[in-house]
């Protein structure tokens, strides 16, 4: 018997990370934009930008999908999770204005499923043609010992574009506009962990129905994309800033994007907890100030506006299917405390 190593006796399958490749093609290929240049499997992704911009400004961004994953793993669902790994990063950017125009992905676990991996990045693909960007490259990485059997991590990488002149900094925020709520799908892709440690306390109900949709499939309904949506009312209305709401949920991440010297003044009764959220409120017993600064309690993306564009901008949400409602104002900043839920 020879005692010559491998590399996939060492537990790198490079024959499984082929199969893999020819798999997703097809799926990445239908993300593909005009402005991309060759295909899969050179040592860079090309994006031409020549054209399209007078003064263009780059925006990125990068994220995961946090403990999320666990759930997937452990429910064997792994065809939506790319979806939220896109939509994590490309909603971030959104924020100053910038369209998304190419998402990369970094895939790595212990022993390559083929199986697995193809769903994951089919997630990824379909995130990507959702969000209107082009998925032009990424890394598999097999890792013997690193990850236990079964799991893998991700990670999401976008640049996007704005004109210069049309970038959003939040700048034109000013006291009396109004805050613009569009409803989430669910709980996105933040506070996982203590959505977990409820669902340990509680033993797992997966299939408790909340109002027609199971308690698994609330929970992992994908986080939605904003992006189409958005730009159109960017080009039609008047918009003064915008707000992705991932962890510190509604208390921390609005006022990330208003000026010194102005708060917000979020009405309680405008938020009306989603049955998922109300469901973790209730058996976590987590007070509801927790719940602001942890989820997103049913808004996912907020628009700082007049209060003269409102129905316009509303109307036009509508028309994509996204719900949205008034959930506060810009007000003059009174103390330190410059977010008041009340």
């Amino acid at each position: 018997m020879s005692d010559a190593l491998t590399y996939r006796a060492a537990g790198v399958d490079i024959d499984a990370g082929n199969a893999v490749v020819e798999r997703i093609k097809p799926l990445v290929k239908r993300t593909f934009r005009p402005e991309v240049m060759g295909g899969l499997g050179g040592f860079g992704g090309l994006f031409d930008l020549s054209g399209r911009y007078r003064e263009p400004v780059l925006v990125s961004g990068t994220d995961g999908v946090g403990t999320k994953l666990k759930l997937a793993q452990q429910l064997g669902r792994h065809d939506t999770i790319g979806i939220d790994l896109v939509g994590m990063c490309v909603n971030d950017v959104l924020v100053q204005g910038a369209e998304p125009l190419f998402f990369l992905d970094y895939f790595a676990t212990g022993k390559l499923d083929v199986e697995t991996t193809v769903a994951v990045v089919g997630g990824i693909a379909r995130g990507c043609e959702l969000a209107g960007c082009a998925l032009i490259g990424g890394e598999t990485a097999e890792m013997p010992d690193m990850y236990p059997p079964g799991e893998y991590d991700l990670a999401g990488f976008t640049v996007g574009a704005v004109e210069k002149s049309r970038m959003l900094s939040g700048a034109s925020i000013v006291a009396g506009d109004v805050v613009l709520g569009v409803a989430s799908s669910g709980p996105h892709s933040n506070g996982y962990s203590l959505v977990r440690r409820i669902l340990e306390r509680a033993g797992n109900p997966w299939e408790l129905d909340l109002g027609g949709v199971t308690l698994a499939d609330a929970l992992m309904a994908p986080t939605t994309i904003y992006v189409k949506p958005m730009l159109e009312l960017l080009k039609e209305s008047v918009v003064h800033g915008l707000a992705h709401i991932t962890g510190g949920g509604l208390k921390e991440n609005i006022i990330r994007v208003v000026p010194d010297g102005l708060g917000l003044a979020l009405d309680a009764s405008a938020i009306v907890l989603p049955p998922v959220f109300d469901w973790l409120m209730r058996e976590g017993k987590v007070a509801r100030e927790e719940m602001w600064r942890t989820f997103n309690c049913g808004i996912g993306f907020t628009v700082i506006l007049p209060p003269d564009a409102v129905a316009d901008a509303s109307a036009l949400l509508a028309q994509h299917g996204l719900v949205s409602s008034v959930i506060g104002a810009v007000v003059k900043a009174q103390d330190d405390e410059r977010v008041h839920i009340g």
